[in-house]
Formats: structure tokens, C-alpha cells, sequence
């Protein structure tokens, strides 16, 4: 797969003044339904309405989508506005009804994603198409993973392509209903800088509440749009219903949001930024090196522990130096998640070096 600038032409091809927006319903409930959004968004910043078709859910029992008969409401809402239609697709018959019914834009969900069987039956049949396809991040935190699946869409000939940032699931609780993990998109666009990278808030947020936020830091990172789950009676809702909003509520949120520019011109700004990285240069020298020492002293606690035939996990110092570092942490404007990801990883690091020299 070619890292070059075909990637980003269809999305140039819309010529926005704003971020890409694609909005709508988690699922098509109804043909009012559809047709009523629809018709709300016309006027909007969105570019692609969506709205799923087949919902397969976590457990049995719940709304699981209206099925094919949902693709012909998304036509006459095509044919009545003008917007493009956007649809999940989770195996080949779906790609196949979708294509009968010219949808748009199909993406591949985080379920089908994890599949490597799954993503290349999607990619047979999408094989010759030019629609515009999207793949969603895993749902577990793999960059490998996720890079597979775009690999897959590519080698069939598909260039209309993009991928979805939705989170990651997590065992831990936390604010978010999928963790963001900012890093894992932020590496993918470091492999590929001209994919276009969109935000899905709703499914991170899992609540309504928290998309502003999550949109504007995407806006930040530079991502190239986003794809909010917008429904006009968003309580009643039969699928995710706290996590959606209504149009008004989206078009109110997008005249809010603010596009920063990629870089500033000003020289003075120039200067002072070179300035400030030149000092950050310097303090990951610093940490690098301090590591570098940490680890020395870690493998000759290995050689004393191989020599007394002690154990290289001794959780009641683990959880002091978690419990020390938080508290420090804190004083200094660091959050908790942050500083713990940062010690799990110190402390990984330490038990492989020592699990090598007591192996030995």
C-alpha cells in the first residue's frame, strides 16, 4: 500500500470550507424517520447522511435494524435532498444490497473490523466499485489490526478510502464509553498522512453530553471530519439513544467548533516555537537518559534477586511507587491515567529485564 496523495482526492472532491460531516441516525427506524432527518440535515453542514441498516448487537434481544427494506427509504431520502447516503456493511450481501440501491458511502464497523475473514469478504465483494468505503478501528486497540483491514479494502482496488477513529473497548471504567486512545490514530497518520481520518464521538462519548469535547479535540489533531449520530427525537431512540443528538443540536455544535490552522505563518510565532521545542528536545534527551540509568539499576536489583532466589513481581513495592507517583502526579497537573500509563509502562519494561537476567 503506497503512502502518497490518491487517499484524500474524494474528500477534496467536496470542496468544504468546514470539516467533513456525515450525521444521522444510529439506525433507520422508520421511513418518516429517515425522511424527517433527512430533511433536517439538508440544510446543514453534513455532507453524507447515515444510518444503519443491520445493527447486529452485543447481546440478542435488542433492536438488531430493519434490514434491506431501510436502503430504499435512504434512496428516496437521496432523491429528496440530495445527500449523499452512508451505510455499515458486515459481510458480502450487504455490500451487495447496498450497491444495488447506490449507497454512497459504505464503511466497515469495529466488529467486522477484528476479522481479517470478515474484511476480506467485505473486500471481494466491494472488488470494481468506486464507492467511497471507511473503516472503523477495531475494537479492541490494535494499529496492526486496523492497518490490515485498510490494506485488504486497498489491494481490491478500492482509492476512495478513509478510516473511523469510534474508541476502543476497555474492562476499565471510565468517563467514555470506548477509551480514544488518541495515539493509536495519530500513529496510523503517521503511516499514512494523506488517509482521511474522521472522528466517530458518539460511540467514544456513549452519552451526548461529551461530543463537543471530543469533536473539538479532533479538530485539534487534525482529523478531516466527523460522524455524529443525530436523530430528531434523540430519547426515543431504539438503538443508542443517550449518545445522539438532534440536528438543531449538531448545527448549533458545528458553528461552535473552531478549525485551527496547521501551522502559523507569523515569524515571531515561528521563532517562539522553535524556541519552545528546542527546550523539549532537550527534556526528552533528559528522559530518555534518566531511563537508560533507571534500567541499569533495575538489572542489578535482577543479578541480587537471581541471587537470593527471590521473585521478580513484589506487588506490595509496586503498588507504593503507583500509589507515590499518582500523588506526585497530581501536584504537577498530571492526571492519574496518565501517570499509571506511564509507570505500567516503566514497570514492563523493568519485569522483561529482569526476567532476562534471572533466566539466564
Amino acid at each position: 500500500m503506497e503512502n502518497n496523495k490518491q487517499f484524500h482526492t474524494w474528500l477534496d472532491d467536496f470542496k468544504l470550507s468546514h470539516p467533513f460531516v456525515i450525521a444521522g441516525p444510529c439506525s433507520a427506524e422508520t421511513e418518516d424517520q429517515v425522511l424527517t432527518i433527512a430533511h433536517q440535515l439538508k440544510n446543514s453542514d453534513t455532507s453524507v447522511m447515515r444510518a444503519g441498516i443491520w445493527k447486529p448487537r452485543t447481546r440478542p434481544g435488542n433492536f438488531e435494524g430493519v434490514g434491506s427494506v431501510g436502503l430504499k427509504w435512504l434512496q428516496r431520502a437521496k432523491a429528496e435532498t440530495g445527500l449523499l447516503m452512508a451505510t455499515e456493511v458486515a459481510n458480502a450481501r450487504h455490500v451487495e444490497l447496498a450497491l444495488e440501491h447506490d449507497i454512497d458511502v459504505l464503511w466497515i464497523g469495529a466488529r467486522s473490523a477484528v476479522s481479517p475473514f470478515i474484511v476480506q469478504e467485505i473486500a471481494d465483494a466491494l472488488r470494481g466499485t468506486d464507492k467511497i468505503v471507511l473503516v472503523k478501528n477495531p475494537v479492541n486497540p490494535d494499529l496492526a489490526l486496523w492497518l490490515g483491514a485498510v490494506e485488504r479494502i486497498y489491494k481490491v482496488g478500492i482509492r476512495k478510502l478513509g478510516v473511523v477513529h469510534r474508541g476502543f473497548s476497555t474492562y476499565q471504567k471510565t468517563r467514555y464509553r470506548n477509551i480514544p486512545e488518541w495515539h493509536i490514530p495519530i500513529d496510523l497518520q503517521n503511516e499514512f498522512p494523506d488517509l482521511p481520518l474522521i472522528l466517530d464521538p458518539s460511540h467514544i462519548a456513549g452519552n451526548r453530553d461529551a461530543i463537543f469535547e471530543l469533536c473539538q479535540t479532533a479538530l485539534d489533531l487534525n482529523y478531516d471530519g466527523l460522524m455524529v449520530e443525530t436523530h430528531h427525537d434523540p430519547d426515543n431512540a431504539w438503538s443508542d439513544a443517550d449518545q445522539q443528538i438532534t440536528p438543531d443540536a449538531l448545527m448549533a455544535m458545528t458553528e461552535r467548533l473552531i478549525v485551527r490552522k496547521t501551522e502559523g505563518e507569523a515569524p515571531d510565532y515561528k521563532n517562539k516555537l522553535e524556541t519552545m521545542r528546542s527546550r523539549i528536545d532537550t527534556i526528552d534527551d533528559q528522559l530518555v537518559n534518566l531511563m537508560g540509568k533507571r534500567m541499569k539499576i533495575v538489572d542489578e536489583i535482577g543479578v541480587l534477586k537471581k541471587e537470593n532466589n527471590v521473585a521478580i513481581l513484589q506487588v506490595k513495592r509496586w503498588n507504593e511507587i503507583l500509589k507515590r507517583m499518582t500523588a506526585e502526579g497530581g501536584q504537577l497537573q498530571l492526571s492519574e491515567d496518565f501517570v499509571l500509563k506511564v509507570y505500567r509502562a516503566i514497570h514492563q519494561e523493568s519485569i522483561d529485564h529482569q526476567k532476562k537476567i534471572i533466566n539466564k
